[in-house]
């Protein structure tokens, strides 16, 4: 097992005001190869093109969500232990699934998701449907690390401006789910290799685009939640940091 993972005390800061982390490297040897030999057994023998927007809008190999192999990105490689030292001294909830994310090479048909908070106002689900969560974790399992081959895009503070939107300019059930000035930004790219991870707060706006790469950009996404988020979630929206008491705590005078 690897040795405990922890933050540091500029990343928690760092995290603070840009609502995203990267460790590099973090999943190595084999439970990052066996995880991506998975995903491309899957795609060279499962994959139906024919749902292809349906696996862009929720997940790619939904019958792998719960596989071990998977599983193991976050159970095995200190993950676990950032998200638990993220959110202490409160508790996540189990982390049970993993998510697929495919920008697959050259696709005109495959669809450019927008700048988009997760689980708010998705087209996929009924207006008032919220399935919202505290912390996104994304593993690279395989791609190019430039812009152009499917990166993430998110918008480093947005979380800020999320918060704001949510709580003055937001009604559960209403379709936008993020505001103009925020649509109309490219953000920054995650130009990342093979175990390399990201964190990233539920609040900052995000989107993927057009792989124009040879290689799919394959990533394994863990949405990870305070214990409480069901009773937390509505007023999450707009108070970015009820689900995290030490960086809280950061906030206050006197203490950044």
């Amino acid at each position: 097992m690897p040795r405990p993972q922890t933050w540091s005390d500029d990343e928690r800061r760092r995290f603070l005001d840009d609502g995203v982390l990267i460790r590099r490297g973090l999943v190595h040897g084999e439970v990052l190869s066996r995880a991506r030999d998975l995903v491309s057994d899957w795609l060279a023998e499962a994959y139906d093109p024919a749902r292809l927007t349906a696996y862009t809008d929720r997940s790619f190999a939904p019958e792998l969500e719960e596989h071990p192999a998977l599983l193991a990105l976050y159970q095995q490689s200190g993950l676990a232990e950032l998200a638990g030292d993220l959110l202490r001294p409160a508790r996540t909830a189990p982390v049970t699934r993993a998510q697929i994310q495919i920008r697959m090479p050259h696709s005109a048909e495959q669809p450019v998701k927008r700048m988009h908070v997760d689980g708010v106002s998705c087209p996929h689900l009924e207006p008032r449907d919220l399935r919202t969560f505290t912390f996104i974790v994304g593993v690279v399992l395989d791609g190019g690390a430039t812009a152009d081959a499917g990166a993430l895009h998110y918008v480093p503070g947005g979380h800020h401006r999320m918060a704001d939107y949510f709580a003055t300019d937001w009604v559960l059930g209403q379709p936008a789910q993020t505001p103009d000035d925020i649509n109309n930004q490219d953000g920054t790219a995650l130009t990342a290799v093979p175990g390399d991870v990201i964190v990233m707060h539920h609040l900052v706006p995000h989107r993927v685009g057009i792989n124009a790469s040879s290689t799919p950009r394959v990533m394994a996404y863990f949405r990870v939640s305070h214990a409480q988020h069901p009773d937390l979630a509505l007023r999450a929206l707009s108070d970015p940091w009820l689900e995290y008491p030490a960086l809280a705590a950061l906030t206050r005078p006197g203490t950044v």
